[in-house]
């Protein structure tokens, strides 16, 4: 099984990385085994190999941490989907944005889609009063309304994490690290501050498992660390992380190998269809769910100009697969059409 494994994925993921700058770490669980899977450089001009150790910039792929706080919360009786954003952040008063729930935001279910979520990109960031004004004078589509129609946005997930961090008093990667990571034992994932250079601010010693960023068109793109934001203010970069500590994350969603019951429960929790916006596809909490005919799938893609991610299971075949790249428009589609089926067909 272990080699069928491996010919699957190499198959799909080597002529990804076969003569393009950048590189791919890439995780399998299959009946409770990982393998792991190492294609490309992590850093061109020196040569440096991608390893399962290392740090790669996950991008939306954090999504799915910030759900399962939520999702936690709500087992321990600390806040509640139904609560308005605006319990927690009072600075919102518009008459639209003072009807989205927390559960809306979660499900990306809430209707809002400000200018940072699709382009033209803006060529500004926005600090938090500009955010809040965006978002006061936020008025919908015509027929839009909280809760009636999936919109997918980037926005929806910063207002979360300011909720999150008003309702417990406590920066965001401080609340992902004490109640996600450090019980699952992931040691090496962070939401580290930005520099004045856009950089994550890190330990040396973690900035040099950092791999350098490059475009679709392998042109380097930022220093190694280059964290991206529209937001102008602390906790609005990305999460790093290593195929390592996610291959942790993935089986406890799958497995529910975690001491705790209720953080068990709450990676469960996410994964429920909350939303089922077509025949194919429905929204869970972050992640996405897929329906391809015998085989139901949860999966949560992510990408920058400089990073693409990708992290997908059939749950009811105990089967999981991550891929982590240092190249920019690495389409998820490879995992969830062409990996992740034939893992499944084995």
């Amino acid at each position: 099984m272990d080699a069928h494994v491996r010919e699957i994925v190499i198959e799909n993921l080597a002529p990804v990385t076969a003569g393009h700058a950048g590189g791919i770490a890439a995780a399998t669980y299959v009946a409770g085994r990982i393998q792991f899977f190492n294609f490309g450089f992590a850093d061109e001009a020196g040569k440096r190999p991608v390893t399962p150790d290392t740090l790669f910039n996950v991008a939306s792929v954090r999504k799915l941490f910030e759900a399962a706080l939520v999702a936690l919360g709500v087992l321990r009786g600390e806040l509640r989907l139904e609560d308005p954003v605006s319990k927690y952040v009072p600075e919102l008063h518009g008459d639209y944005i003072g009807r989205v729930t927390i559960g809306q935001l979660a499900t990306h279910t809430s209707g809002l889609l400000l200018p940072t979520d699709h382009p033209p990109w803006p060529n500004a960031s926005y600090s938090l009063a500009e955010f809040f004004d965006m978002l006061n004078a936020w008025t919908p589509h015509a027929g839009d309304e909280p809760g009636k129609q999936r919109i997918y946005t980037h926005a929806g997930y910063v207002l979360l994490q300011l909720a999150l961090e008003r309702r417990y008093g406590v920066p965001i990667g401080q609340l992902v690290e004490s109640r996600i990571l450090a019980p699952l034992g992931m040691h090496y994932t962070l939401i580290p501050e930005r520099g004045r250079d856009n950089r994550a601010i890190m330990p040396p010693e973690l900035l040099r498992k950092t791999v350098q960023g490059y475009s679709d068109q392998g042109m380097p793109i930022g220093p190694p660390g280059n964290q991206q934001s529209y937001f102008d203010f602390p906790g609005t970069g990305q999460m790093f992380s290593t195929a390592r500590d996610l291959a942790t994350f993935m089986a406890a969603c799958i497995d529910g190998n975690v001491a705790d019951p209720q953080l068990r429960e709450a990676l469960r929790m996410t994964q429920r269809e909350a939303f089922h916006f077509d025949q194919q596809f429905g929204q869970a909490m972050a992640w996405e769910n897929i329906n391809l005919g015998e085989d139901a799938m949860v999966d949560k893609p992510g990408g920058l100009n400089n990073a693409s991610a990708y992290l997908g299971m059939v749950p009811a075949k105990r089967i999981g697969l991550l891929f982590l790249a240092n190249r920019g428009e690495i389409s998820h589609e490879i995992g969830r059409y062409h990996i992740l089926p034939a893992l499944a067909r084995q």
